[in-house]
């Protein structure tokens, strides 16, 4: 059943979404500072392709550094990525086979705002990090 749902998520909205992710990656990696983010963008991108079957947790080890740049984050690239998945969970939630996807698109808000400090695990063991 994941698989099934993979696949339409990434015919629906999961190709952009990780386009858009592996864009900030590129500008953030560019911009040499920056690279950690490309990097935690990279990640969530693999995460936005195929999100089904896996989730996030927190990291413990994770301290201010990751704090601070998730304000960066935030600023910069956050809210843009945040955006798209709102529009596009708001067009997926028109249709009642999108509604799932719109959710989850929902779902994902929280990482696309602040991704340092997590990182995303299968779903059949999501304590297995901590």
């Amino acid at each position: 059943m994941k698989f099934i749902l993979n696949i339409l998520w990434l015919v629906l909205s999961g190709f952009w979404l990780a386009l858009g992710y592996v864009l900030a990656g590129i500008v953030c990696c560019v911009l040499i500072v920056t690279i950690p983010f490309g990097v935690a963008s990279f990640r969530i991108a693999g995460y936005a392709l195929w999100p089904f079957g896996r989730t996030t947790v927190e990291r413990r080890d994770a301290g201010a550094g990751s704090v601070v740049g998730n304000v960066i984050w935030i600023v910069f690239a956050g809210w843009w990525l945040a955006l798209g998945h709102i529009v596009t969970g708001l067009v997926l939630c028109v249709t009642i086979i999108g509604i799932p996807f719109g959710i989850a698109n929902f779902k994902m808000i929280p990482i696309s705002l602040m991704p340092l400090g997590r990182e995303i695990v299968p779903t059949d063991q999501p304590f297995a990090t901590r």
